[in-house]
């Protein structure tokens, strides 16, 4: 499969589409105002205090911005500026502190769809400028593309390797390898990890269920009953029902906040990660839309525990949304479906909490395929984004770009690290044209 992107990603959007996104931005920042959801999985936690009035408002955006910057401006921007695709962390997260920021009620939406209008009018404006200056480096940025999409595709093999061990692992790599190798050579035009991920994903939940079933097996043969009787008494409990009873209470707005999410990646200008964005800029929405349902087995059980102990949901749900989004055929439908995901989410939540409970090891599992996609997207972007510098300076580029990601790490990674290789070939790429202005820098020819 080509992956290599158009030069110059369209970031010019219909008035459908802008209206969307402003309207879309302002319902997220209201409903994080309200503090019944946040993108942002590391903010969620800090929610209980907020809610319960332990924490204030000024103290939690703090949080919120501290936890979310890097994300926006390291990730989020480049990301949008080098696939012409918006994402959530340059939509969601800038709502999350907005929302929580704004002192009065009708302030947040109005902040949220400001943002929203910056968006979808500046950006473009941004890109244009960015792409005739002498050194592009947001074209050089596409080249991220290549290692985005391939080494994503060995997650399933590093989360089966961390839970199941080496042999299984290997097992894994060695499947996932030769269906990326039929793949190829079968199906050209198709996403060549797709039918890999598939697999690998199966496999780890094959292997996690089989493990619970085999324990479940081993208490009852040695006489279970203690665990139900502990349960009953958990204090945790009563903290989860009343926490599913707040979200329960607002059902009517978050069903309009999934029928929003689901428009807007129905609309095919938003991919919900990396890899994604970059197959939506292609118009690969199947593949686009496997790939983010992959993800939903690495999140449900962190979204669905953080809210039930917050009382504060995830601002896409369970990012079950999106893939569904992305295949359906016009907005309209895309509405209905989505408002009705959101509800059965929403009404679901603590019985999917109970369930999660009694699978340990899929729940392990989670952990391990959220920590896999981490570990694959921060070698893939960092390989990625000295790719894009060697395309924009060969040797300087590397020199500037690599030096600033050692720098970050040096620091202590005031920048995270995953958001920080993109915004070291932004930087980068402003210091090489600054250089070529003062005649100390002669541009690649393309």
């Amino acid at each position: 499969m080509n992956t290599t992107l158009a030069a110059g990603a369209n970031l010019d959007f219909s008035l459908a589409q802008q209206l969307t996104v402003i309207a879309l931005c302002a319902l997220t920042a209201f409903i994080s105002h309200m503090a019944l959801a946040v993108f942002n999985d590391g903010v969620r936690p800090f929610m209980l205090d907020f809610i319960q009035g332990r924490s204030t408002r000024s103290a939690t955006t703090a949080v919120s911005f501290g936890l979310s910057a890097g994300f926006i401006f390291g990730l989020g921007a480049p990301m949008a500026l080098s696939t012409g695709v918006l994402n959530p962390w340059l939509l969601f997260l800038p709502t999350d502190i907005l929302g929580l920021l704004a002192p009065k009620k009708w302030l947040a939406p109005i902040l949220g769809g400001a943002w929203g209008a910056v968006v979808v009018f500046g950006l473009n404006g941004a890109n244009n400028v960015a792409h005739d200056l002498p050194v592009d480096f947001l074209t050089a940025m596409q080249q991220m593309s290549t290692p985005i999409l391939f080494l994503f595709t060995l997650f399933p093999v590093l989360a089966i390797t961390k839970q199941f061990g080496r042999k299984w692992g290997g097992v894994a790599g060695v499947l996932e390898l030769a269906l990326v190798v039929m793949t190829i050579k079968i199906w050209p035009n198709m996403f060549a990890g797709a039918l890999a991920m598939a697999v690998g994903v199966l496999m780890l939940i094959g292997l996690a269920i089989a493990k619970d079933v085999r324990e479940r097996k081993a208490e009852r043969a040695e006489g279970g009953g203690v665990e139900e009787a502990v349960l009953a008494d958990d204090p945790m409990a009563s903290l989860f029902s009343a926490s599913a009873a707040r979200l329960r209470k607002f059902l009517p707005l978050f069903m309009v906040l999934g029928a929003g999410v689901c428009v807007l990646a129905q609309m095919h200008i938003f991919g919900g990660g990396e890899a994604t964005s970059f197959l939506i800029a292609k118009g690969h929405y199947s593949e686009a839309a496997q790939v983010d349902l992959y993800r939903v087995f690495g999140f449900i059980p962190l979204i669905a525990t953080t809210a039930l102990a917050s009382g504060a949901y995830g601002i896409a749900g369970f990012t079950l949304v999106y893939p569904i989004g992305y295949l359906l055929p016009n907005p309209f439908l895309a509405a209905i479906v989505g408002a009705a995901v959101f509800a059965v989410e929403v009404l679901a939540l603590s019985y999917i909490g109970k369930f999660l409970g009694r699978l340990p090891s899929v729940r392990d599992s989670s952990e391990h395929l959220r920590s896999a996609i981490t570990d694959t997207l921060q070698l893939a972007i960092l390989f990625g984004s000295l790719m894009a510098a060697n395309a924009m300076g060969a040797g300087l580029g590397i020199l500037v770009v690599g030096g600033l990601y050692l720098l970050n790490e040096a620091m202590g990674r005031p920048v995270v690290r995953m958001a920080a290789a993109p915004a070291a070939v932004i930087v980068g790429g402003i210091l090489l044209n600054l250089l070529y202005w003062l005649d100390l820098f002669t541009p690649i020819k393309s």
